[in-house]
């Protein structure tokens, strides 16, 4: 039987293969999969991208976004930075702003101007076009009382205090009102009045709701969720079929049903009255609001 032949002292041993070379080719096949595999995701990146990420970012670069103030009046603004209420402003910034004013001569401009100010300042839109078209029209020298004349409403330090809070590209203010907040004449963050906030009572309103309507859906759909697993295979499948029903028809013809029953003209009260609970003028009032809400929202989560 032949055997294989041992190398002969003095002779060279084979030489391996080399290890350097097989690492490389080895980070080039790695890399060539990780290429592919990125191919592969990149549609996807690309549609969360321009329809998510970027609208988001918009959004929020919108949120903070103020370019009005310090594009059409910046030197009135920052001659009211050493301004402190309740005085009247200076003689001198008067006169800026009508300078600045009478310079403007895209319409649009003063308009954006308006409504920027008007979320701060009510009346501030009219107040802008009206000054506006008076500007170049001023007799030089004492501009507050020609400004006066013109609207007694540039006598109030809660517009000039309007104007000097926005003198930046960017402000809190739209996120301040989101929170039932804003700033006051001395720039102090406070709370807008009581008969002004609406935000915060729906956040809270709608955190209620959703606690509530999350309560409901455990509570019809655990006992259904645990029958589906005790239940014998037959009737577990039977069941799931039922559970499974409503998810055949659109979000929308389900919503629409609940209107159908709900409504003061609707089936349930249809019943009631028709077996003597309610009388015509004692129909429940069940949809557009709270009680709608829940039986629709908790029916569509289960």
């Amino acid at each position: 039987m032949a055997q294989a032949s041992l190398p002969i002292a003095g002779e060279a041993m084979p030489a391996p293969a080399d290890a350097t070379s097989l690492k490389a080719k080895l980070r080039r096949a790695e890399s060539l999969n990780k290429r592919r595999a990125l191919l592969l995701v990149l549609p996807l990146f690309l549609f969360i991208l321009v329809t998510f990420m970027i609208p988001i970012g918009l959004m929020l670069y919108r949120g903070v976004d103020n370019p009005e103030i310090v594009a059409t009046i910046p030197r009135t603004a920052d001659m009211l930075e050493d301004w402190q209420p309740p005085e009247p402003p200076a003689e001198e910034v008067f006169a800026t702003l009508n300078e600045e004013l009478a310079a403007i001569d895209d319409k649009r401009a003063i308009s954006q101007l308006g409504v920027r100010l008007n979320y701060e300042y009510s009346g501030a839109s009219s107040l802008m076009r009206k000054t506006a078209r008076n500007a170049g029209k001023l007799e030089p020298g004492n501009y507050r009382e020609q400004f006066l004349k013109i609207d007694k409403d540039w006598g109030d330090p809660e517009l000039w205090a309007a104007i000097k809070k926005l003198n930046s590209p960017v402000t809190p203010s739209y996120f301040l009102a989101a929170v039932d907040m804003t700033r006051n004449v001395e720039g102090e963050i406070v709370a807008v009045p009581e008969t002004q906030r609406i935000y915060l009572p729906l956040f809270w309103r709608t955190l209620w709701l959703s606690l509530v309507i999350t309560f409901l859906t455990l509570l019809l759909g655990f006992p259904v969720a645990y029958l589906l697993a005790v239940l014998p295979l037959k009737t577990s499948n039977l069941l799931m079929i039922l559970v499974l029903l409503p998810f055949w028809t659109s979000l929308l013809v389900r919503t629409t049903s609940w209107i159908v029953l709900l409504q003061s003209q609707g089936v349930i009260n249809d019943i009631l009255f028709w077996i003597g609970i309610i009388d015509d003028q004692g129909r429940l009032q069940m949809v557009y609001n709270k009680t709608g809400t829940v039986i629709a929202m908790t029916h569509i989560l289960l």
